[in-house]
């Protein structure tokens, strides 16, 4: 009696043991999708930013030829009143 107890506790350990080894690898696929899926989101995201960044150093550049302009313009004006 006591060896059937312990070959059915066996086979079932067994069995639990094969389950969790497949669970085990499904969790692995599972999080290295999740990890490229990141990294994908990531990449996005500093392009993003670098977009974002190119396009005030543009505008941040504008001001400036505005401003050269407008220095421009006042000299002119009072050469002009003297």
């Amino acid at each position: 009696m006591l060896i059937a107890a312990i070959t059915i506790m066996t086979v079932i350990l067994t069995i639990v043991g094969v389950q969790l080894i497949f669970i085990l690898k499904d969790a692995r696929i599972l999080l290295q999708r999740i990890n490229s899926i990141v990294e994908e989101f990531e990449k996005i995201g500093l392009s993003m930013g670098q977009g974002y960044s190119e396009i005030l150093h543009f505008v941040s550049g504008f001001k400036k030829v505005f401003y050269f302009m407008d220095l421009l313009s006042k000299k002119r004006k009072h050469k002009k009143n003297e």
